[in-house]
C-alpha cells in the first residue's frame, strides 16, 4: 500500500490548523523568525516505523525550506535510541511542526509495532493478520497503512466495498419468510450486487457454518469461536466442494492468536491492532 499524497494532505492541514491556529503565540514571542537550528526526531522506544513520509509532507506545509532527511524507512524495526530522521532550518518553523509530527509518527509506529507483533505470531502457519473497520474517524486511511506497513494485511476499507452479512443483518431479515436461511442470504446479495462483488458472511456456530457454506460465499467469518469449533470448520471445508475463505474474528490477543492460526484458517481479522495500540513514545530535540 503506498500512501496517496492527495488523501493524505487534508488530514494533514486540519490536523496542523487544529493545534496552530491563528499562531504558535509561545515561539512567536520568544524565538527570532530568522534564527536556523538542526533538531533529530528520535524514539525512546524499540518500534516499527511509520509515517516518515508524512511527517516530510507535513514540515514542507509549514516551511518547504525546512530539510528533512530521514534515516531510515517506514517499516523498519528500530531500538530504542534510534534517530529517524534529521531537520536543518528556521527554528520556528520546526516548533511549529514539531508536536504534530510527532502525534502522526507515535500513533501509527503504535499500530504498525503492534501489528508486527501478531503477523509474527501467524506467519509460521500461513495465516494472514488483518485489520478492521474499528479506526478512529477520519484516520482509517492511515490506520490501515500502518497495519500494511507492520506486515498485516487490510480488510474492506468501509462498507462500499465488500458485502458482510453480520448479525443484525441477519436478525432482520430472519423474520422475512423468504430469507429464513444463512444459504438465502448470501444468495439475496449476490443477486443485488454488482458481480464480482465479494460477499462475506459472519456465523457464530458450527450449524451456521453449514447453513452458509451451502450458499458458497467468499467468506465466512467465525466470530468469537473457541480454536475446537474453528478447527471443526475448517475440516467441514476440507471434507467439501466449496471451499471459501476462512475468517476468524473477535477476542483475538497476543497471548491466544498463535492458538487460532494452528488451525489453519485462511486470516485472522483483529480489531485492537486500530483501536488499543500503544503509541511509541518519541521526540523532537533541537541539537
Amino acid at each position: 500500500m503506498q500512501l496517496d499524497k492527495e488523501r493524505v494532505m487534508p488530514i494533514i492541514k486540519a490536523a496542523l490548523k487544529e493545534d496552530i491556529g491563528r499562531g504558535d503565540i509561545t515561539t512567536n514571542a520568544l524565538i527570532d523568525k530568522f534564527t536556523s537550528s538542526n533538531a533529530s526526531i528520535t524514539t525512546k522506544d524499540e518500534c516499527v516505523v511509520c509515517g516518515l513520509e508524512i511527517a516530510e509532507w507535513l514540515m514542507a506545509q509549514i516551511d518547504y525550506s525546512v530539510r528533512f532527511k530521514p534515516n531510515c524507512k517506514d517499516g523498519q524495526l528500530v531500538g530504542s535510541g534510534k534517530e529517524l530522521a534529521f531537520l536543518e532550518g528556521h527554528t520556528n518553523f520546526m516548533l511549529r511542526a514539531e508536536r504534530t509530527i510527532l502525534n502522526f509518527l507515535s500513533f501509527l509506529s503504535g499500530i504498525a509495532t503492534l501489528t508486527k507483533q501478531f503477523v509474527d505470531k501467524a506467519n509460521p502457519y500461513s495465516v494472514k493478520i488483518m485489520d478492521t473497520r474499528k479506526t478512529f474517524p477520519l484516520l482509517r486511511y492511515l490506520e490501515k497503512y500502518a497495519v500494511f506497513t507492520g506486515g498485516g494485511t487490510n480488510h474492506r476499507m468501509g462498507l462500499y466495498d465488500q458485502v458482510l452479512i453480520k448479525d443484525n443483518h441477519i436478525k432482520c431479515q430472519m423474520s422475512n419468510v423468504k430469507c429464513q436461511s444463512l444459504k438465502n442470504l448470501v444468495e439475496i446479495a449476490r443477486k443485488r450486487n454488482l458481480k464480482g462483488t465479494k460477499i462475506e458472511i459472519e456465523v457464530t456456530t458450527i450449524e451456521e457454518f453449514n447453513d452458509a457454506l451451502t450458499g458458497k460465499p467468499d467468506i465466512i467469518m467465525l466470530d468469537n469461536m473457541d480454536p475446537r469449533n474453528v478447527r471443526a470448520c475448517v475440516e467441514i471445508r476440507r471434507l467439501s466442494k466449496i471451499k471459501p475463505i476462512i475468517e476468524v474474528s473477535g477476542g483475538i490477543t497476543l497471548d491466544n492468536v498463535e492458538e487460532y492460526a494452528k488451525t489453519k484458517v485462511d486470516m485472522i481479522s483483529v480489531g485492537s491492532l486500530t483501536n488499543s495500540a500503544k503509541a511509541i513514545d518519541m521526540s523532537i530535540e533541537i541539537v
